[in-house]
């Protein structure tokens, strides 16, 4: 599937967002909602004698090629605005007085040292939904501090309990702090959509980092309020949940997760030891956990006498939720993904085609897209939208230009 000439289905076609973020946790909340449907215009800083300038993912990226930009900004179009100076905040007023949504994950007290507080925005539109993402949140006695997803993640508690018990505390090889926390913005935001319908007013969101990565710490608190528990790093399982790891084949490793009692059974049978399922170190989930380094080490052993596909054969046969190791290339090549056209084409000017993830959540009714690649150029739509829809005259455009404005 490309993404090339794709209608605008989604459910969020008659909203305008207005994108200030930069690098990761709001322009994800922005790629979300423009991936709903929603006319999404991102404020770039523009270059200063064609240097510097832009949102600094455009150069984000691993490998010989930085092409984070062109997933994190499809669905976008592209102006330029120095948010520094009156010019340019004046040019954000004229955006928002029709606008749903703005976004911003800047440094708290930034929009107010701008001129452009919540609440002056409020006098313009009323109607205005705006999403704060930050490290620490608008309030508090940390609000001030700057704030990355690490951050976040490390105040959140996911830090500690990642990686090895032996080693410092790892972290994933992806920004989770920043997603998490764009996610929760897009979440508020959709609730405070929902709550416009019946108020005619708009809100504030407010994501920060830490606590959207609180959200999905399952019950570490009460675990410690409760009874003292302190979760640990635990490597590659969790403590008390067995079999449930990653096990070695003969040719690579495979993810089996059987320690639901009647799933435990069936892996006994695939195993070809039934009498397992009735061993009284094994025949509770709260025995297996107790015995859970001996059980991975048994099942481990049984492992390593198939391949990959041989195991996978088995897990299907006997209906026991399992699953490779899956990178790109895997993800490319299979079957799965394919049908569901989880992965798609992107047709753009600087790469030529390029596969990335497709929309998701699917819907039935409105389904969301991917419909145009990332801007290539700081402002790319600067006429299209400073002229079409503002109403910029050529001249109110060549001064813009000359105070530095755009």
């Amino acid at each position: 599937m490309t993404s090339q000439k794709v209608a605008n289905t989604g459910a969020l076609t008659d909203l305008r967002v207005i994108e200030m973020g930069q690098l990761i946790a709001g322009p994800f909340c922005g790629q979300l909602l423009g991936d709903m449907g929603a006319d999404v215009i991102k404020i770039e800083p523009p270059s200063v004698d064609g240097k510097g300038g832009g949102d600094p993912m455009r150069n984000w990226g691993r490998g010989d090629d930085k092409i984070w930009w062109e997933v994190v900004s499809r669905n976008k179009r592209s102006v330029s605005a120095n948010l520094r100076i009156p010019e340019g905040q004046e040019i954000v007023r004229k955006l928002i007085k029709d606008a749903d949504i703005l976004i911003e994950n800047f440094k708290p007290g930034t929009l107010e040292k701008w001129n452009l507080s919540p609440e002056s925005l409020h006098e313009i539109n009323p109607r205005l939904i705006i999403v704060r993402v930050s490290g620490y949140g608008q309030t508090g006695p940390y609000s001030t501090r700057a704030g990355f997803g690490g951050i976040g993640e490390a105040m959140g508690g996911w830090r500690y309990v990642v990686g090895d018990p032996d080693r410092p505390p790892s972290r994933m090889g992806i920004s989770i702090g920043d997603t998490l926390a764009a996610t929760y913005g897009c979440v508020g935001a959709l609730a405070a959509l929902h709550s416009r319908e019946k108020t005619g007013k708009g809100q504030i969101v407010d994501s920060a980092l830490y606590e959207a990565v609180l959200q999905v710490m399952e019950s570490v608190v009460p675990e410690y309020t409760n009874s003292g528990y302190i979760r640990e790093r635990s490597g590659s399982f969790l403590p008390g949940i067995a079999p449930s790891n990653v096990y070695k084949c003969k040719d690579g490793e495979y993810l089996i997760g059987a320690n639901q009692d009647a799933i435990w059974r069936r892996l006994c049978d695939a195993m070809g030891r039934p009498e397992l399922a009735n061993d009284e170190r094994y025949d509770t989930h709260v025995t297996r956990g107790q015995n859970q380094i001996e059980l991975d080490a048994l099942v481990n052993e049984w492992t390593k006498t198939l391949t990959v596909d041989e195991l996978e054969a088995l897990m299907i046969e006997h209906s026991i939720p399992a699953g490779k190791m899956f990178r790109a290339p895997e993800m490319i090549a299979d079957p799965h993904y394919a049908a569901r056209e989880a992965l798609i084409e992107v047709e753009t000017e600087r790469w030529g085609t390029l596969k990335m993830q497709n929309a998701f959540p699917k819907m039935s009714g409105t389904p969301s897209s991917v419909r145009s690649p990332a801007p290539v150029r700081i402002g790319q739509h600067n006429d299209e939208i400073y002229g079409d829809l503002l109403g910029f005259s050529d001249a109110e455009m060549t001064a813009l230009k000359d105070a530095g404005a755009i």
